[in-house]
């Protein structure tokens, strides 16, 4: 709890309300020791009155956060604080899809595109090579044909 003598406004108060009563007891005037005695009473009874004002008023400030502050602790436990709506959520899981469906068709034709050059590619090759090995063993064939005719010419020769 808060205790009214450390708060400043109450200091203050007791401060105000000290210097009047010497301010009061002070004055130039013929009053009697009674009459300031008196006043000072008075003035004593006023500011108790506005220290208990005062205590109320935080008192009741107090219990009206208390009470904000507990029905909005018993509401939040009450209720769920999400919400989802059904149509939201199907909506936005066919957008998902739509998007997924288009990347995923995309990724497909650019590997199939890859696929393809890749194929044309390997089959260029095997057409380069096939030409090569068909040239090697025509020229292959083509010595070997002649060294046999140059042998039979020279067997026709020696005999």
């Amino acid at each position: 709890m808060i205790s009214l003598h450390s708060h400043p406004l109450v200091r203050r108060t007791a401060t105000a309300l000290a210097l009047l009563g010497v301010l009061a007891a002070c004055q130039k005037n013929d009053a009697s020791a009674g009459q300031v005695a008196g006043k000072l009473d008075d003035v004593t009874q006023v500011a108790g009155q506005k220290f208990d004002q005062a205590a109320s008023y935080v008192g009741q400030q107090v219990d009206a956060a208390r009470a904000t502050a507990e029905q909005n602790f018993s509401s939040a436990a009450s209720a769920p604080s999400i919400r989802i709506d059904p149509a939201d959520l199907a909506s936005t899981a066919q957008a998902n899809l739509q998007n997924a469906a288009s990347a995923t068709g995309t990724a497909l034709d650019r590997a199939a595109t890859m696929t393809d050059e890749g194929v044309q590619s390997a089959g260029h090759k095997l057409q380069q090579w096939s030409s090569q090995s068909t040239a090697a063993s025509s020229s292959a064939s083509t010595s070997t044909s002649t060294s046999t005719d140059s042998t039979d010419a020279q067997k026709q020769m020696d005999k």
